[in-house]
């Protein structure tokens, strides 16, 4: 059979190469940082979730290895077995803290979270009203739900609100959008969700994964942003991100979710607890979080010096209220061109094309970190003009 098989696959990435939409993968000979190795050279990285520049600190690195020593490397077991350590409610805690919820659960990815967050919590009976350019793990883990659902255009609430309208027929609502919108850069507007939650009965959910450690004047994400604590019912987030990047994802809220997820949440029930080196290092960046704003400052700082000069050269970026600036392109070929092309002037970006973002949609997505200096971004810039002129993107 698999000979079949083996000549349908060969066919298929042969028309994926065709098309311009093959995926190559770079080796990295180095700690994630603002600057690694790539191929034995040295470039800046610009294209890592490492918003805070937290992926090397030594103040983290020395947390997990103190947790290495204190609490094993493993845990062989999921949490209900044997698998919960002092530490892993310690940040459970921490996360809950930060978030100002009243419980947390953990899961080896915020993959998992979504995944199972829908239907333990929902049936037949309920309804899922979804923002159009929701991250992939809620739309897989709306699919494993029952409830009916919805959807509307990304970020348009007069949608959001027919939406409402239409599922009132159904016993429970709940709103589901991203924070911040990874290919965009764009923040969901929570104050008029919740606004909407609240004139048609329904319940938030939001996933922090690009927006937690990023938006709001401390960057403690869009409810600080919007001033709606205690007015979204569910976050879920990722570690692998601005909070260190190892690996790990949560959903913090409700108490009364929050138990029931433990009980019934598939991910969480038969998946290994995280590893006590990332638990101790993740408790460890709440922590750094709690002491300075310092790092958040500067991320800021960053962001918009590196949004105006882009700007200012006459590049085509989506509008932007968080770390990401996505410099469009619109072909997908032009993307990775223009990536490769960046990468030997020392500049480490990708080519995002269908079906990571629509098709005619090519761009690519630059993130700015903490770890980045002045130099660093007047380099960055400096190459994206260069380039442009090269591919004529700029005249």
């Amino acid at each position: 059979m698999y000979s079949k098989m083996k000549d349908h696959l060969c066919k298929t990435l042969a028309e994926i190469k065709e098309a311009g939409l093959y995926k190559q993968e770079r080796l990295i000979e180095s700690p994630q940082k603002a600057n690694i190795i790539v191929k034995g050279k040295e470039v800046l990285n610009f294209c890592a979730n490492n918003y805070l520049g937290l992926s090397d600190n030594a103040r983290i690195i020395e947390a997990a290895k103190k947790a290495l020593d204190s609490r094993g490397y493993g845990m062989s077991s999921v949490r209900f077995i044997c698998g919960t350590q002092d530490i892993h409610k310690v940040l459970e805690k921490e996360i809950a803290d930060y978030f100002q919820t009243e419980d947390t659960i953990l899961y080896a990815a915020c993959f998992d979270a979504n995944g199972g967050v829908f239907e333990p919590l929902l049936t037949e009976e309920d309804a899922i009203i979804s923002d159009s350019l929701n991250h992939a793990s809620i739309i897989d883990g709306v699919r494993l739900c029952k409830a009916k659902r919805y959807r509307y255009a990304n970020a348009d609430m007069a949608e959001l609100e027919k939406c409402l309208q239409e599922a009132q027929q159904q016993r429970f609502r709940i709103i589901v959008t991203d924070g911040v919108f990874s290919m965009d850069g764009n923040v969901a507007p929570m104050d008029q969700i919740c606004d909407l939650a609240d004139k048609y009965d329904a319940l938030v959910m939001v996933d922090e994964s690009h927006s937690a450690g990023v938006v709001g004047p401390t960057g403690h994400g869009v409810s600080e942003l919007y001033k709606t604590y205690g007015r979204v019912d569910i976050y879920t987030g990722t570690l692998g991100k601005a909070f260190g990047g190892a690996l790990g994802g949560f959903t913090t809220g409700r108490k009364e979710i929050i138990d029931l997820l433990r009980q019934r949440s598939r991910p969480y029930l038969f998946s290994n607890s995280l590893a006590p080196s990332i638990v101790g290092a993740s408790i460890e960046v709440f922590r750094m979080l709690k002491e300075s704003n310092e790092l958040h400052d500067k991320l800021v700082e960053n962001v918009n010096y590196f949004r105006d000069k882009m700007l200012e050269a006459g590049f085509d970026i989506k509008p932007t209220q968080s770390a990401i600036c996505a410099v469009m392109l619109y072909d997908a070929k032009l993307s990775q061109d223009y990536a490769a092309k960046m990468l030997e002037e020392g500049i480490y970006v990708t080519g995002f094309y269908y079906p990571v973002v629509p098709k005619d949609q090519a761009r690519i997505r630059v993130q700015i970190s903490a770890g980045h200096n002045k130099a660093d971004l007047d380099k960055c810039i400096e190459a994206f003009i260069k380039v442009g002129k090269e591919l004529e993107v700029l005249k």
